[in-house]
């Protein structure tokens, strides 16, 4: 039985808020407030796994960037459930959406920067992304010593 992805609606918030709390506490991805997740509603897709259709499986965003640039982002599937590809389906998703709306190219910032070139995308410097240091890095607790690896991929 194949995995299912479709878009995310508010009933899916609370388990996404939770998700992505557990893994932030982790240190593997940024953590996102309610608010946050309800403003980027329409922007996040949603996964379930086989066998278990009312648990949330995993959570992946499109934020487009610029008008040929776009990012995976909260890329998330807990622990558990790695392995089944769920988090290539996510991708896949969010990437399709992106061509749906005609960015020619995706990128990602991840600490796991195989997962991604498993999916095409080739290393790249995070200068190389303007758009993403001025509207979102710049802001990051994190700036200007992300440990984060920067990917793209061409659509």
């Amino acid at each position: 039985m194949p995995n299912t992805v479709r878009k995310a609606d508010v009933r899916d918030v609370p388990a996404i808020y939770e998700l992505l709390r557990e893994l932030s506490a982790q240190g593997l991805l940024l953590p996102r407030s309610y608010a946050n997740l309800y403003e980027m509603l329409q922007t996040l897709h949603v996964a379930t796994a086989p066998g278990d259709p009312g648990r949330l499986a995993g959570v992946a965003a499109l934020q487009v960037a610029w008008e040929d640039l776009a990012e995976v982002r909260s890329l998330a599937v807990p622990a558990d459930l790695r392995g089944l590809g769920l988090g290539r389906d996510l991708t896949l998703a969010v990437e399709e959406e992106a061509r749906r709306l005609r960015v020619r190219r995706m990128f990602v910032l991840t600490y796991v920067p195989e997962f991604f070139a498993r999916l095409g995308y080739r290393v790249v410097s995070l200068d190389s992304l303007p758009q993403k240091i001025w509207a979102v890095c710049f802001n990051c607790v994190h700036y200007p010593n992300c440990k984060e690896i920067a990917l793209v991929k061409d659509l």
